[in-house]
């Protein structure tokens, strides 16, 4: 093998450790790895939260160990510290973020050659364990006693070895009372009892919501049905959850609740931005039709929502090593924006055609009411979204590892508080406020209604 070292064969090798210290790395306490004749310096295997009971419990099978084109390698080298065929080189290690940084550090400046060789890193295990490739299977378990957030990684400083391998990754913690184990990393611990409570709280709204619909029949349009339907499958979502966190946390796997739950997300995602939809039109309560434009947004939203359900499934089942994690990841991201953006376009064309009808009609009185009712609902609307996409997600990186679970609480209490928003703005209500007033009130309201006008055109 050479031993010389290029600047573009270095500056690819520390680009890639960044960019994977960078990847926002998908939680699952038992992952099984399979790599298949894979040279990379660097792949990450998952990522935990430890307390000061922390485990990891590593069940490796390996298949084959091959050199491929020992005479060109393109790896970065230390002239006072040749690589050759060491396998004290290849191998398992935990890391935190801020570690990482000072292994990038080292190795641009080449005191070492090897994120293995980093006195900042907690090593796991190497092959040269594996008596030079002679053992195939090697099972090891690891106490952590440095509570911290850390990254669970395979490096792969031989260049051109070509390694084919199964690895079974386990980490947890145990519980200081009563030894058990918890698969759950720390943040995460207590997101069973969140997801039930939640699941608890919707139970109730949908009780509310039957005895209004029963009390209220005469005024009920199938709108109010739709609502009805979409709390049952949000309370069915926030269920399986809980029982998803539930068995992860007692035996590191879901047991086919997270099936369920990928289902009543589908189902609850396609709902609410219908919901959102034909709220924003009016349908049902103020007019029995869609319009044309009007149906063509529910052909964007819902097979936009089934694309993003599979990326979110995609998202949540693979590791962060697998190649297509970051594809679809944009794609979420993309379509999800999408969704947000389209959804507000009905309620527009629904403020556009209260300020028309205003100019035509003499119940002057009802559209005010109507246009200050949409108007709020647009508001509130764009609040919601930029809160569960924006304010969450920022918290949740901000936040430490500690409490994570402060994240989903605060998305989850910005759902509730648009569910019931919506809920109680458009409820079935006895005396509809939209066809009572005297004439006073009509001139009141028409002089509004011209100021409105005047305003909104001022501004456009």
């Amino acid at each position: 093998m050479a031993h010389h070292s290029s600047s573009s064969s270095s500056s690819s090798f520390i680009f890639t450790l960044i960019f994977s210290l960078l990847i926002p790395y998908t939680v699952s306490e038992t992952r099984l790895t399979s790599l298949h004749s894979d040279s990379s310096p660097i792949i990450p295997i998952d990522e935990f939260g430890f307390s000061n009971l922390g485990h990891l419990d590593l069940n490796l099978t390996l298949l084959s160990l091959h050199l491929h084109n020992p005479g060109n390698p393109n790896y970065p080298r230390n002239p006072n510290n040749p690589i050759s065929d060491d396998l004290s080189l290849v191998g398992f290690f935990l890391c935190t973020r801020e570690s990482w940084f000072h292994v990038i550090d080292q190795l641009s400046s080449y005191d070492i050659v090897c994120p293995l060789q980093s006195d900042v890193i907690l090593p796991v295990f190497t092959f040269d364990r594996l008596n030079n490739g002679g053992l195939t299977r090697y099972n090891l378990s690891l106490s952590i006693y440095n509570p911290n957030l850390y990254t669970l990684l395979f490096a792969n400083c031989i260049p051109n070895l070509q390694i084919s391998m199964s690895v079974l990754s386990s980490m947890y913690n145990f519980n200081p009372k009563t030894l058990i184990r918890d698969y759950l990393p720390a943040g995460n611990s207590n997101l069973p009892a969140i997801y039930f409570s939640l699941s608890v709280i919707y139970v109730t709204l949908i009780l509310i919501w039957v005895y209004l619909i029963y009390v209220r029949r005469v005024v009920v349009y199938r709108i109010h049905f739709f609502m009805f339907a979409l709390l049952i499958l949000k309370a069915l979502n926030l269920l399986c959850e809980a029982e998803d966190k539930n068995f992860i946390k007692k035996t590191g796997s879901a047991h086919g609740w997270d099936v369920l739950f990928y289902i009543f997300s589908f189902l609850k995602g396609i709902s609410l931005f219908t919901l959102i939809v034909l709220i924003g039109t009016g349908w049902s309560f103020l007019k029995p039709y869609l319009q044309d434009k009007e149906k063509r947004v529910l052909i964007i939203v819902i097979p936009s929502q089934v694309v993003s359900n599979i990326a979110q499934v995609v998202i949540d089942e693979t590791g962060p090593y697998e190649q297509d994690s970051d594809f679809w990841k944009e794609i979420f991201v993309v379509i999800d924006l999408v969704c947000c953006c389209a959804v507000l376009f009905p309620i527009v064309w629904s403020i556009e055609n209260l300020r028309e009808a205003a100019k035509t009609d003499r119940k002057a009185k009802v559209n005010l009411t109507k246009l200050k009712l949409f108007r709020h609902y647009y508001v509130v609307l764009i609040c919601y979204i930029y809160f569960t996409r924006v304010i969450v997600y920022g918290l949740e990186t901000i936040t430490s590892y500690r409490y994570q679970w402060t994240s989903v609480v605060a998305g989850e209490l910005g759902t509730l508080v648009f569910y019931v928003f919506t809920g109680y703005n458009f409820r079935p209500k006895s005396h509809n406020p939209y066809f009572v007033g005297d004439d006073e009130d009509e001139e009141a309201a028409a002089e509004m209604l011209q100021m409105d006008g005047v305003g909104f055109n001022s501004t456009n």
